[in-house]
């Protein structure tokens, strides 16, 4: 196999890296001239690790105008080269990152006035051409980096010379202090005379283009009398694809790597769709383009996965990048806010039971409104959290876009099951042994019935089906052997669960499970129970013999395991047999 092929960009977010060193790219330069058209003033808000950060950097080095006699070096291939915009290497940028303030949020102002100076004398010796001799030292002088700015305007605005703001990450270090200080401390640095306030009201008079990407429109909200935004891009149909990856994006990356010999011959193209698309695709992020574009996959993860498997042969034994869970971290704290977290703990139980919920999507709130419920529904669809899985009249369905994500509302509930009662985690694991490698399947569901059991036993409100299989949802997804697929749809209804061995990186699991989980109230009769059991027989032997089940199998033995509980209690559980062959 040939080395001399495009290395895939993983966690590289410098345009000019990418085309220097002939790394892969997706071609995203025909939004250039649609964000033109759009307006002068952009915001944009999507989730994490969605391309954010090159795609700015890109958008940086088309329009400055030290790398106007580099255009076409720097673009040759892609649509833009072809099709330059008016505007193209005529304005001096100013690149701010908000996540390079720091972490410190007892000394912020200071970080943060810091930074903005780092920034802006970086500003000033690479456009120093441009401005009077005296320019740099006079920069120099100023004490702080508001100070900066004011000088850049004023001698920018003499000289006619036209200005470029882009604002990566504008919410990161306020979200940070709303996450950790709590709202009032968020509240003196946005309102009133805080200082990230009176910065924002400098930007509007004195660039003449800005586009701010972040992750929530909380932050800005909370500026806008400070900061008028011409344009909320985050919910326009015209830039759903801007960030993120198709399905054809990622095939073409694909049929790529396989041309130049770097994917082998074991691994066909729908192999890998196929084995990504649960975890990594789905988000849709706008209402008009539901019906009519494709999903959108996070390019992140695709390129974590796509770089692991170029690199080694395999793909990642862990399709969950290991970075994603800072993202739970952050909205684990961002539903504790300052301890009135009961409203906000029902959605996400809600959500991660059911696996949707109906809301409206709103473009802005501020943060003392984040307990609303469709503000906090919004705030888990900009994070990713949920995407758009339908329309019903004027509401949305929202749904858990994949498993990626799936496993973080689990882990979340995990969390607090196990604070509700600790399980021996470690034990549950040697369950998944056996019934993964040896088809002894009993322990395993023994296992999690009892800690639903006694879960239950200490907080009573958790009982009823809907809780029950959020639970068991919860603990399925604790093991790496199966892909763990709730109410998967067959020819003949909804199964509860499958799990599907992941073959590929497990290839020595040797059994694979469909479980039909049916619950009584603790006041159902025996008949009743029968009657149950009877109709869950005949449904999940409807769904061993679905053609599209065998299909996944890959080998491994299915099993067909019944399982019924009344209250809290496992009143029976079994395995229906002979019922796995394809009519």
């Amino acid at each position: 196999m040939s080395t001399n092929f495009k290395h895939i960009p993983y966690g590289i977010a410098d345009f000019k890296q990418v085309r220097n060193e002939h790394l892969y790219l997706v071609d995203k330069t025909i939004f250039f001239e649609k964000m033109e058209n759009a307006g002068h003033f952009l915001f944009l808000v999507r989730p994490r690790r969605f391309g954010k950060s090159l795609f700015l950097d890109m958008l940086e080095t088309y329009y400055d105008i030290n790398e106007k006699d580099n255009f076409q070096e720097l673009f040759n291939g892609l649509y833009v080269a072809e099709h330059p915009t008016l505007e193209q290497g005529e304005f001096q940028v100013l690149h701010l990152d908000f996540s390079m303030v720091g972490s410190d949020l007892d000394n912020l102002y200071e970080n943060f006035n810091r930074y903005l100076s780092q920034r802006c004398l970086l500003f000033a010796k690479k456009y120093a051409a441009y401005y009077p001799d005296d320019f740099l030292e006079d920069m120099e002088k100023e004490k702080t980096g508001m100070g900066m700015l004011n000088l850049i305007h004023g001698v920018s605005h003499d000289l006619d010379l036209k200005l470029y703001l882009i604002v990566d990450e504008y919410d990161n270090f306020t979200n940070n202090v709303l996450n950790v200080k709590g709202q009032q401390a968020y509240h003196e640095l946005t309102h009133g005379t805080g200082f990230y306030r009176d910065i924002f009201k400098l930007f509007k008079p004195m660039f003449d283009r800005i586009i701010m990407l972040g992750v929530s429109p909380i932050t800005l909200d909370d500026l806008t009398s400070g900061y008028n935004i011409a344009l909320n891009m985050s919910l326009d149909a015209r830039f759903n694809q801007m960030l993120g990856f198709s399905e054809n994006d990622v095939r073409e990356m694909i049929r790529y790597y396989k041309a130049v010999g770097a994917i082998g011959d074991d691994k066909t193209e729908d192999d890998i769709i196929n084995d990504i698309k649960p975890w990594y695709d789905n988000y849709c992020f706008s209402r008009r383009s539901f019906a009519t574009d494709p999903k959108m996959f996070n390019c992140d993860m695709v390129c974590y996965y796509m770089s692991t498997l170029v690199d080694t042969g395999y793909r990642p034994d862990d399709l969950v990048d290991p970075n994603t869970m800072t993202d739970y971290g952050k909205l684990k704290r961002l539903i504790e806010i300052d301890n009135m977290e009961e409203n906000r703990l029902q959605i996400i139980h809600e959500i991660a039971e059911k696996g949707f919920i109906y809301g409206t999507l709103v473009s802005h709130f501020p943060a003392e409104r984040i307990m609303d419920y469709d503000n906090f529904v919004s705030l888990l669809y900009y994070y990713g959290m949920l995407t758009i899985g339908g329309v019903r009249g004027e509401s949305l369905k929202l749904i858990i876009p994949n498993n990626n994500v799936r496993i973080q509302y689990y882990h979340y509930m995990l969390d607090e099951y196990q604070t509700i009662n600790a399980l021996p985690v470690a034990d549950l694991r040697n369950a998944y042994d056996g019934a993964a490698l040896d088809g002894d399947w009993r322990p395993l569901i023994e296992f999690i019935c009892k800690a639903y059991h006694d879960t239950t036993a200490v907080r009573q409100l958790i009982e009823g089906e809907r809780n029950l299989q959020g639970f068991m949802n919860a603990y399925l997804t604790l093991t790496n052997y199966y892909q763990v697929a709730p109410e998967m749809e067959f020819s003949h209804g909804y199964c509860d669960f499958f799990l599907l061995p992941n073959y590929l990186t497990y290839p020595m699991v040797a059994h694979s499970y469909i479980l039909e989980l049916k619950y009584l109230k603790t006041d159902a009769t025996e008949a009743e129970a029968d009657k149950q059991w009877t109709e869950a027989v005949a449904q999940i032997k409807g769904y061993a013999a679905d053609k599209k089940l065998q299909s996944m199998l890959h080998g491994t033995q299915l099993h067909a395991i019944v399982i019924q509980i009344k209250g809290y209690d496992l009143v029976k559980y079994d395995e229906i047999r002979n019922c796995q062959k394809t009519k």
